[in-house]
């Protein structure tokens, strides 16, 4: 397929943004301060982030190795490989095909290290602030999320919580995105044979603010909370007759849509319906009034997907 062959420029590869590249790997920030990221080294095993990113400039640096650079630079570090392997690496389907074992691995020992201490209806008005940014009501979120106290590394913080299917948490805030473990997709089911597919739960919350709950009734949805996750969700997906899938508009994002299409022809890719923006949530922030109208029109009163065969 044309997301395999195309070869991979080290140019390109620089440009690529390393945050949206890491999270495509199943490796979160611990925090966030202003353009910084700050992560559990992805290089090597750490209780303390030394490992910043920093969003502007698009740069990592490794305190604890002394060491930093663009995404190949990483890339030959993290794969243990020349520049030539990790350009094919990051040319083709990021880490969905290849996923890392210590990437995960890493990932999942830091959501360890997050206690979770009690669980509450949305109230805190920080919380709803954040919210509101993000263009989610109060009352769709409070349908679906809670309210989280968790501690980490000696302090107690607060955050939407979102539960997976295991029992874990995603976690966000305006400084944070976190998960606790177990790290694991969130399926919400309602009897149908059409399920819908996002990365993360914000996109979900954001189909829920422009659908309304007519369309929550008639479909199952999937949230997969990490792209690592991806895979291990295909025999879930193929006992459907439709899939939708509104997965990122970013490089990983189209890698793991072009993944999934491979699986069958009931797969369909709705992320042209947010094009030009990162994923749904973000359009549904950005994008002009009659932008969303002509969208909403377009897409979600059809009972089946523009391109589904008739029976």
């Amino acid at each position: 397929m044309e997301f395999r062959e195309k070869r991979l420029t080290i140019a390109q590869a620089k440009e690529m943004d390393i945050v949206n590249c890491l999270s495509g790997m199943g490796i979160e920030p611990a925090k966030i301060h202003n353009n910084d990221y700050w992560y559990h080294s992805p290089l090597r095993g750490e209780k303390t982030p030394s490992f910043k990113v920093n969003l502007r400039l698009n740069r990592w640096y490794d305190h604890g190795i002394g060491k930093g650079g663009n995404l190949v630079d990483f890339a030959v570090l993290f794969w243990e490989c020349n520049v030539s392997e990790a350009l094919q690496k990051l040319g083709g389907n990021l880490s969905l095909q290849q996923q890392p074992e210590r990437a995960f691995k890493i990932a999942s020992e830091m959501a360890t290290q997050i206690k979770i201490l009690g669980e509450f209806f949305l109230s805190s008005t920080a919380l709803l602030s954040y919210l509101e940014v993000r263009c989610i009501n109060a009352e769709i979120a409070n349908r679906f999320c809670r309210e989280v106290r968790y501690e980490l590394a000696g302090k107690t913080w607060y955050g939407i919580g979102f539960k997976n299917d295991l029992g874990g948490y995603e976690i966000r805030n305006a400084f944070q995105k976190l998960s606790s473990s177990p790290k694991g997709i969130t399926c919400i089911k309602n009897g149908s044979n059409s399920v819908v597919v996002f990365e993360g739960f914000f996109d979900f919350l954001s189909f829920m603010v422009i659908t309304g709950e007519g369309r929550f009734k008639e479909n199952d949805f999937i949230i997969l909370n990490s792209l690592a996750l991806l895979e291990s969700t295909h025999a879930i997906l193929d006992t459907y007759k439709n899939v939708r899938l509104f997965l990122d508009n970013d490089a990983a994002g189209k890698a793991a849509t072009q993944l999934t299409l491979s699986w069958g022809n009931h797969y369909y890719d709705e992320s042209k319906l947010y094009e030009g923006y990162t994923d749904l949530n973000e359009w549904l922030v950005n994008a002009p009034k009659h932008s969303r109208a002509a969208i909403l029109a377009y897409n979600f009163i059809k009972e089946k997907p523009p391109n589904l065969p008739k029976s």
